[in-house]
């Protein structure tokens, strides 16, 4: 009598081709993770930080706030002097070269308490100055529809908001593409004496505007810091450049806490306008 032979259990055992594909599949998964945060560097060492937090401020305490998230910014909403303490946004190189048509309507967030209403500026001598510029929303109409809120907009002078206040607007849309991108956060300055409203909401009238600039995909990040009055900007943009730390003695905000603390030390104190206004499009 033959016997049987017993049938041999066939094991599984991966190819060496998908040992390798299911390495590069894992190699994407994580690299797509680590895309999603912004990457600062300092003395050749790598730091991940999550880009919505350097978006946000620590907002100084004597002023009134509701946070609003826009497509494509982040409000910090004054109810009481209707208008935003602070606008922040990140600007990309490519967003910064977008297309899409100028939205040009005005309108009021009803869902915000203490939100304006276009004619509130009506006859009073000023603009309604965008925070975050319908310029840099041109990748999104949806974006681009938000910053026409009044949540983002801000009593200027003509003089401000069509001079100096635009050409730094302008800039940053080059220094976006040199720099592949940038955070942007800007406001009225309200700590400072509020000496005239306008419109039946009694809206609040600034003398003062800062804006701080932060770069922070570069080997060494970079910052810098800018003042203007509500008036023509005598000297222009240089003039007005000063540190992050300045605009946060001013303000009473404090910027980027989200950085390491030697980063954040490094940037604040830095204003090398030089640098910042010689660079180019990268594309």
């Amino acid at each position: 009598m033959t016997a049987v032979r017993p049938k041999r259990i066939r094991r599984n055992v991966p190819s060496p081709v998908f040992i390798i594909v299911l390495i590069a599949v894992i190699a994407l998964t994580a690299w797509k993770i680590c895309s999603a945060h912004t990457t600062v560097s300092t003395t050749g060492v790598a730091v991940h930080i999550q880009a919505d937090s350097l978006l946000r401020v620590a907002t100084n305490p004597q002023l009134s706030q509701k946070i609003l998230q826009y497509e494509g910014m982040m409000v910090s909403f004054n109810p009481d002097m209707h208008q935003p303490n602070w606008v922040s946004w990140e600007l990309t190189a490519d967003e910064a070269q977008g297309t899409t048509p100028r939205y040009d309507k005005f309108i009021s967030d009803d869902t915000v308490p203490g939100c304006a209403e276009p004619y509130d500026y009506l006859y009073s001598g000023y603009d309604r100055g965008h925070m975050a510029p319908a310029g840099d929303m041109k990748w999104s109409t949806e974006a681009m529809r938000h910053t026409f809120y009044m949540t983002n907009i801000c009593p200027q002078a003509k003089a401000l908001n069509t001079g100096a206040w635009k050409r730094l607007e302008q800039k940053c849309r080059t220094w976006a593409q040199a720099d592949s991108a940038i955070i942007i956060i800007c406001g009225p300055i309200l700590t400072d004496p509020i000496k005239e409203h306008i419109g039946d909401t009694r809206v609040a009238v600034p003398s003062r505007f800062f804006k701080v600039i932060l770069a922070p995909y570069l080997p060494n990040p970079e910052g810098i810091g800018f003042i203007m009055p509500n008036d023509r900007v005598e000297g222009g943009m240089q003039a007005a450049a000063v540190t992050i730390d300045e605009v946060e003695r001013v303000t009473g905000h404090d910027f980027f806490a989200a950085l390491p603390d030697s980063i954040e030390l490094q940037v604040e104190r830095q204003c090398d306008f030089h640098r910042w206004s010689t660079l180019k499009k990268s594309r």
